[in-house]
């Protein structure tokens, strides 16, 4: 009799195990088409440079919207792990700032931005049971989570109208983890962290008025993301996802450059906080 309900234990613990790890394994093979809506919250920050001013320089706050494309997957005894992403957004934002010299929040105006951000991950993941038989003689499943390592890459644009145009561009490089739990059948939850490196930030500006534009390298900068999603399958190949992830960074100031007629011009420090908020269906495979 023992041995029966020993067997009988085993097979439900094994079962679900296999169901827990296949809904999460299900999330993470996917294709997905989703919409973002991306809060843009950018500050300069002056340093007093030949005389200029000290302090919040400007700022541009906002919403832009956009569709973003990303297929994940995982696969083999080891659960290797990928994932590659591509996200296009676009709109107007709140420009704050000053004319030359000016006080901060003397002037007001809409400035265009477009973002664009290109990454892959890859990584590895870890299943991670928590059986319960401490005060019970019965072995029962009480938590199912998957935890992934893995290192990214990826590259930032922003094409900001203010002014005549100017252009940043940064790639970076982080190592994070994602760490997964299935609740109930078909619905996943999503927790991830991720510290990295920017490297490669540089900017182009665009004068008008007879003055030259200039391109030079920014600083670099420790980048932070952390984001939380759901995932939930409505049937076996089409699922519906949410997540909100936000990312922050900064540039720091750039070289001088000659700009005509005796000018020079530079870029300030700046400070990078985005919130993103995601919706979309994914085709699972």
């Amino acid at each position: 009799m023992l041995k029966i309900v020993l067997s009988i234990s085993f097979v439900m613990f094994s079962a679900a195990t296999f169901a827990g790890t296949s809904d999460i394994k299900a999330s993470n093979n996917q294709i997905n088409i989703e919409a973002i809506s991306t809060n843009v919250d950018y500050t300069e920050n002056g340093d007093g440079r030949l005389g200029t001013q000290t302090g919040t320089v400007d700022t541009e706050t906002g919403h832009v919207h956009g569709h973003p494309i990303s297929i994940s997957t995982m696969w083999g005894a080891g659960n290797e792990y990928f994932e590659g992403k591509y996200d296009h957004s676009s709109g107007n934002t709140t420009y704050t700032g000053a004319l030359q010299s000016g006080v901060f929040g003397s002037v007001v105006d809409t400035s265009s931005a477009v973002l664009d951000n290109y990454s892959v991950r890859f990584g590895k993941g870890f299943i991670i049971d928590n059986i319960n038989d401490q005060f019970e003689q019965t072995s029962e499943v009480t938590d199912l989570f998957m935890l992934t390592p893995y290192v990214e890459l990826g590259r930032h644009k922003w094409d900001r109208g203010v002014n005549y145009g100017e252009i940043y561009k940064n790639n970076w490089f982080g190592i994070g983890g994602l760490g997964q739990y299935s609740p109930v059948r078909n619905f996943v939850l999503s927790a991830n962290a991720m510290v990295g490196e920017t490297f490669g930030s540089y900017i182009t500006v665009n004068f008008g008025g007879g003055f030259n534009g200039f391109s030079g390298s920014l600083g670099n900068s420790t980048r932070y993301n952390f984001g939380v999603s759901a995932d939930y399958a409505f049937m076996k190949h089409f699922h519906g996802n949410l997540s909100i992830d936000y990312t922050s960074f900064s540039y720091g100031i750039s070289g001088i450059f000659p700009v005509g007629g005796g000018y020079v011009g530079w870029e300030p420090n700046s400070k990078t906080n985005y919130t993103t908020t995601k919706v979309g269906l994914g085709y699972a495979f």
